[in-house]
């Protein structure tokens, strides 16, 4: 579901910044608009992106994505560039979290937590496809391989049932930095490890898991943290078994880190 090069056990720690502080989650009501992406629903849910979920400008998101989760703005700039282009109008300012439902503008088939759009809803969370993915996190602290295991599964049963398969270079691009998201949100960016009680708790909840002891990192978030957590799922994705890491010649293309 969801372009690229942008997707700790954070334990609380003196100085850190509750992400939740002064947004408290709250439902979607029956009029606002949520799309594929569980972060950006996350981010209205708790009021850092507008709750009903339109007129989403680069302003807002740039704010959000340093308040919740501490990007730095060249980031976050970045983020809304990708997010925009799912606004048809010309010369669009903003968009809507339902524009990003059609499918192959951004969203994708084998998503981690979604349908394929020819099943049906590719945008509401499925319980079902998820399980599919959590088969693969095998233990209490997810790394890498693990994430990218669930990734590469959740392709091969697409591709498999999905008469209308569709995953492109840029897809694939766009896919690893939602699979490394959870790390940039949750985990250790060193590391690249993610505790996996957290990311359950986000996909199934759309919440922040402020409850369960995370809270918003200290360190800045930039597009080069980014960048090697994409590559390092990237080279736990590949299925040969070379002791060399895979470098690959193709530019990444950059969303990451909010859409999974």
């Amino acid at each position: 579901m969801k372009l690229t090069s942008t997707s700790t056990i954070l334990i609380v720690a003196s100085g850190t910044v509750e992400a939740q502080s002064g947004h408290p989650w709250k439902a979607p009501g029956p009029n606002d608009f949520r799309g594929p992406c569980p972060m950006l629903n996350t981010l209205a849910n708790h009021g850092f992106l507008p709750h009903d979920g339109r007129n989403i400008t680069k302003d807002t998101t740039v704010n959000a994505l340093a308040s919740a989760l501490n990007f730095n703005t060249s980031l976050g700039e970045l983020m809304f560039s990708v997010a925009l282009v799912a606004n048809p109008e010309p010369n669009a300012t903003f968009f809507t979290l339902d524009q990003l439902n059609v499918h192959n503008v951004l969203e994708h088939d084998a998503s981690l937590s979604r349908s394929d759009a020819f099943f049906g809803n590719n945008h509401v969370f499925n319980e079902t496809i998820f399980n599919e993915t959590k088969v693969y996190w095998t233990e209490p602290v997810l790394d890498a391989a693990m994430l990218a295991n669930g990734k590469v599964a959740r392709q091969l049963n697409s591709k498999a049932f999905n008469p209308n398969y569709t995953f492109t270079s840029k897809i694939e691009a766009f896919s690893l930095g939602e699979v490394s998201a959870p790390i940039v949100a949750f985990g250790d960016l060193q590391a690249a490890t993610v505790n996996r009680t957290l990311v359950e708790y986000f996909f199934e909840n759309e919440r922040f898991p402020t409850e369960l002891g995370w809270s918003r990192r200290t360190e800045i978030v930039s597009l080069e943290d980014i960048s090697r957590l994409t590559e390092a799922v990237g080279n736990a994705s590949s299925l040969l078994t070379s002791s060399e890491p895979i470098v690959s010649t193709q530019r990444r293309d950059l969303h990451a880190g909010i859409y999974l």
